[in-house]
């Protein structure tokens, strides 16, 4: 199986694709805080050029170490675009690819002030297919784990012709920022007295409360890992 490569280094050195050009203040670097966001998430953007046209699509993700494995079909064409080239070098696709959480709207006196509370990933590099069979197994399960921490072996695994349906991405995690901003408005002096409410609406994901699908279900309680998943 392929390993990632374990760095030390505490943060992503910046280059000319990770530095904003606007609010470089916001900007973060910081390897712990880029890990616990794409921890948090699960569902991802990736974008890449088909034809010559920019092309986004969500799909979801997990993270081993310093890498990020996609999810995606055997006939997809960023999935076939990324094939390995001659004596298992990177070919690749390359891509960049996105994940932030909305923490909160923020409503200022103006309208040009209004703005977003979010934390976000951004993630620029060359992916290429897994064709590792160790490797391949290895990323389902950390798929299926990422969403539901606990699932992967509490399912059936994949079948040899559903794996063979499911390809997979990675994408180490060598060009990468976060962006976070954080806070109320930002008022113009004269717009402070203004008669208009102005503050900020939290915003959370909850999990929650599950529904069991039709059919027969095991006996007794729902599992613990489902019932922690399920706490706002």
């Amino acid at each position: 199986m392929a390993v990632t490569t374990v760095t030390e280094e505490p943060a992503y050195p910046p280059t000319d694709r990770t530095v904003p050009t606007r609010l470089r203040d916001r900007a973060r670097y910081d390897r712990a805080l880029v890990h616990a966001l794409l921890d948090e998430g699960y569902l991802c953007h990736l974008g890449y050029l088909r034809d010559g046209a920019p092309v986004v699509l969500p799909t979801l993700y997990a993270r081993r170490g310093e890498r990020l494995y996609l999810h995606g079909s055997t006939g997809s064409r960023p999935l076939r675009g990324a094939a390995a080239g001659p004596d298992g070098e990177e070919d690749g696709l390359p891509v960049c690819v996105t994940v932030t959480h909305v923490d909160g709207l923020v409503l200022a006196k103006s309208a040009f002030h209004h703005s977003v509370n979010y934390r976000s990933v951004m993630v620029h590099g060359v992916a290429r297919r897994v064709t590792d069979p160790e490797e391949h197994l290895a990323a389902l399960s950390a798929l299926v784990d990422h969403v539901i921490p606990g699932r992967a072996a509490d399912c059936r695994p994949a079948a040899p012709r559903e794996a063979a349906a499911t390809a997979v991405l990675a994408l180490d995690l060598r060009e990468v920022s976060a962006k976070v901003r954080g806070g109320g408005p930002n008022e113009e002096p004269e717009d402070v007295s203004l008669p208009y409410w102005s503050g900020v609406v939290p915003v959370s994901v909850v999990h929650g409360p599950f529904l069991p699908a039709d059919g027969p279900q095991p006996d007794g309680p729902a599992p613990d890992y489902l019932t922690a998943r399920a706490r706002p």
